[in-house]
């Protein structure tokens, strides 16, 4: 029986040694926290999940909130207008085709621990060193780091040819609320971009005490909505929560009169920078470790992968893990195997860093467009689904008037010219308003190459 040990206990790791256990494998699993230290700890991110991630924790039997979670049946985009705040220059949003979903860490977590133990693996608590992964690595056939932070992280080479930050891009923020007033028609991530100052959004999820809103700020560096350094409170972060709502976005504000904190734990702030990092590192024996999950790709999550992203990526590596049989797991192997979850992963980098940055024209063209056009509307909504379906047509200028021209036709046949025309209006306000100027720059071209 060939044994594998997967340090860190989260979206990546808990799946991928979850599917190698109902595969005959020996799996240890090592986390720094017990089940009860994160149930009982702080929030630990916002994790959406789209479809394609959830429909791989059905296959793995990990479907455990299907019934119990409130489902995100759509995407929103919301812009202020730029001389009148109170109204909005751009409010258009579409349904998923099908719902997304978004369980605290703090629940999902401790089961999938208590899950693996029961069909048969080892759970290890323990903060993991270097010389605890050298014994790792000797009494296994393959390790893997699924962590995202701390010391272990850096044995992995920044990829500088595919990363395109050096420093973080957004001062981040998570409030976990009850009381929000649900959207109308239909529950959604309300997606508001605020030109200059950062993005807010905001979903319906299942927390420890059930059924809440998550909501998120995105704070441009030295911005108005880069506060959260001195607040020391947890009503004081959800009174900065709602101060900034009152001032930017008085809509969401009005949905937000009656919210509470969910807990004293249902807030976070910080800030990293997005980074890929080479998947193998080398411990001091030359011994192998295998990257997964945050410990290779972190993202912003301005658009919500990190979960997506992580769950995917341990289906890749548990395809090849299970394609790869007796033979030994090389370096070769381990690069190759990243690569085949880059091919995806790429794509993804690319559309998130892209949301960091000024936008071109024709992004701010086609997203006023949608809000006339339910097929544009719909493309963009679901592409958070499987982000590789905006390409080429979100970073090519041409491809991308085709594809909107195409969608228009399929709206309302002939009305293609007024629909960009009033699109192209929006997006020359938008550029009116300081956008390009008042974005943070990125410490190299934000695209991302093999």
């Amino acid at each position: 029986m060939r044994k594998i040990a997967i340090v860190g206990g989260g979206q990546a790791g808990l799946p991928l040694a979850l599917g190698l256990l109902a595969n005959g494998f020996e799996v240890t699993v090592a986390s720094n926290r017990s089940p009860d230290d994160i149930l009982n700890g702080r929030v630990m991110s916002s994790q959406c999940m789209f479809d394609a991630a959830l429909q791989i924790e059905r296959d793995l039997g990990l479907d455990h909130w299907g019934a119990t979670c409130p489902t995100v049946d759509g995407i929103g985009l919301t812009v202020p207008h730029p001389d009148a705040p109170h109204e909005r220059l751009i409010d258009w949003s579409a349904r998923l085709d099908r719902p997304a979903r978004a369980v605290d860490q703090r629940i999902k977590m401790p089961a999938l621990m208590h899950e693996f133990e029961r069909r048969g693996g080892t759970l290890l608590i323990a903060d993991v060193g270097v010389a605890d992964l050298e014994r790792l690595a000797a009494e296994n056939d393959l390790v893997l780091l699924a962590a995202g932070k701390g010391e272990l992280t850096r044995m992995f080479e920044r990829d500088a040819g595919r990363s395109a930050f050096d420093r973080p891009q957004r001062a981040l923020a998570l409030t976990y609320v009850n009381g929000l007033r649900r959207a109308a028609e239909y529950s959604r991530v309300a997606f508001n971009l605020i030109p200059g100052v950062g993005e807010y959004f905001v979903f319906p999820a299942l927390t420890t005490g059930g059924p809440c809103d998550i909501m998120v700020f995105e704070g441009v560096p030295g911005g108005p909505m880069d506060c959260w350094r001195d607040i020391r409170t947890p009503q004081a972060h959800l009174e900065q929560s709602l101060d900034l709502l009152r001032t930017f976005l008085p809509w969401e504000a009005e949905r937000a009169t009656h919210v509470e904190l969910t807990d004293a734990n249902g807030i976070l702030a910080g800030s990293f920078a997005p980074t890929v990092r080479k998947p193998v590192a080398t411990l001091p024996s030359g011994k192998l470790v295998f990257g997964l999950g945050d410990a290779v790709v972190i993202s912003d999550p301005i658009t919500g992968q990190g979960s997506n992203n992580a769950t995917k990526a341990a289906r890749v590596y548990l395809d090849a893990i299970l394609a790869h049989g007796d033979r030994p797991y090389t370096r070769e192997w381990m690069e190759q195997t990243f690569e085949r979850f880059w091919e995806y992963g790429e794509k993804v980098v690319t559309w998130t860093n892209s949301l960091l940055c000024p936008p071109p024209p024709h992004i701010l063209d086609m997203l006023g467009a949608a809000g006339n056009c339910p097929p544009l509307a719909s493309a963009i909504a679901n592409g958070f689904n499987h982000p590789p379906d905006y390409f080429p047509w979100w970073v090519d200028a041409d491809a991308c008037e085709r594809f909107v021209a195409q969608c228009m036709g399929l709206a309302r046949r002939g009305s293609g010219l007024a629909v960009g025309a009033a699109s192209a209006a929006g997006g020359a306000i938008i550029n009116r308003m300081g956008m390009a100027s008042s974005m943070p720059r990125s410490a190299s071209a934000p695209t991302t190459r093999k």
